[in-house]
């Protein structure tokens, strides 16, 4: 996979498609490779919030806010922190495990702005009720979630998932499943497991050297933490061969890293129709920022089951002109709905051979700390120490 193939997306610090607020770090669940500290008594104020979401209209243009933790439905004023979102001009993403969520808050959660969920499910998370349950059998906790907005109308959704080494072979069929709920699931993403590697490099705070231990993501264990993007492409690939992505975020010290790699697929029920290239992509993304004056991140269910209206894209996209053919081999296809949904796999920090940290560049889920933005990956070091930590390998060989 070659990076100048693809369309690299024109979000950056300051012009956004999404941002990410934290109004609590308390959490009903214990994940493991969770990157924040569950506290109990972590809700933050309104008056706080307020003054976050302020920072960010000074700072930065988003199309979505991603409202996090944590668990944000365990926060007692989730409802005003919606319409203040809202209020704001942009979308209120939910981003949750779904275990607070009940039919009648999903209500009132929709009457004050809701655009959409994002429900994070995967096999180590240690869910009462579904422990020592692989991914494929979660299938039938996220269809429950995705039937329950479906009800509700017009919310879109999307599930996150953390892919480690013993589970990244599950990705095909979790696809499958997506692509058999096209019309009710809009986008899944995949996040590569990531944790302090202790063996590779040190960590250190000006010329201290820190303790990583005392962190959440410090990891003792074996697991692989350098799984790639392109692995998992080559995981979906033996399932499904013409799976291509159309865009990507790139790695602030590597620009040929694939930190955030997304796929839009066209498709109905238990059909992959194929895919968008890299022009449909920029050409959205551009007319979108033209119109609206910011980039473009969730869309809405209504939105995304105009599939066949984005194939007229097709005239600038040799790749979407292909799904476009493949479509009309069947003339009856065109009285049928097509419905557009996205395939993400994160990338989250890595180090580089010079012992370096890659974030993801232009990253989307920058949060608000001391009124800047912090990357929500390291928060806890903010919290901590008041800053990033810096890494160095443990042996430089010295080079006269």
């Amino acid at each position: 996979m070659n990076h100048l193939n693809y369309y690299r997306l024109p979000w950056n610090l300051t012009d956004n498609s999404i941002s990410w607020l934290e109004p609590t770090a308390k959490c009903n669940l214990s994940c493991y490779g969770c990157y924040r500290k569950n506290e109990v008594d972590s809700h933050k104020t309104l008056e706080e919030i307020k003054s976050e979401l302020a920072v960010f209209k000074k700072m930065r243009k988003s199309d979505g806010i991603s409202i996090a933790g944590g668990d944000p439905l365990l926060h007692p004023d989730i409802i005003e922190i919606v319409k203040m979102v809202k209020a704001d001009g942009q979308k209120p993403i939910i981003n949750t495990n779904g275990i607070a969520l009940t039919k009648e808050l999903l209500t009132r959660l929709k009457k004050a702005g809701v655009y959409g969920f994002t429900f994070h499910i995967d096999s180590k998370q240690n869910r009462p009720g579904w422990k020592n349950k692989n991914e494929l059998e979660l299938n039938e906790l996220r269809l429950y979630f995705a039937k329950m907005l479906k009800e509700a109308g017009n919310i879109s959704c999307a599930f996150n998932s953390t892919v480690y080494e013993d589970t990244i072979h599950f990705i095909p069929q979790m696809l499958k499943w997506a692509e058999d709920n096209i019309d009710i699931v809009q986008v899944i993403v995949f996040i590569l497991y990531r944790a302090v590697n202790n063996s590779l490099v040190d960590y250190y705070l000006g010329s201290q050297k820190i303790d990583m231990n005392e962190l959440v993501y410090n990891e003792e264990s074996e697991a692989r933490v350098d799984m790639k993007a392109q692995e998992v492409v080559s995981v979906i690939r033996k399932m499904y061969p013409d799976f291509d992505p159309c865009a990507y975020l790139n790695g602030s010290e590597q620009p040929d890293d694939f930190k955030w790699l997304l796929t839009g697929r066209l498709g109905r029920h238990g059909k992959i129709y194929g895919y968008m290239g890299s022009k449909s992509m920029e050409i959205i993304q551009t007319f979108h920022h033209i119109l609206f004056d910011k980039y473009l991140a969730y869309s809405s269910p209504k939105l995304t089951r105009k599939g066949r209206s984005m194939l007229l894209l097709g005239l600038f996209d040799g790749k979407l002109r292909k799904t476009l053919w493949k479509f009309l081999k069947n003339p009856l296809n065109i009285f049928k709905k097509l419905h557009y949904q996205s395939v993400m796999i994160i990338q989250p920090v890595d180090i580089t051979t010079e012992g370096i940290q890659s974030m993801c560049d232009g990253c989307p889920d920058m949060t608000v700390w001391n009124g800047k933005l912090v990357w929500s990956c390291r928060m806890e070091e903010q919290l901590k120490y008041g800053h990033n930590l810096r890494t160095y390998f443990k042996n430089i060989p010295i080079v006269n």
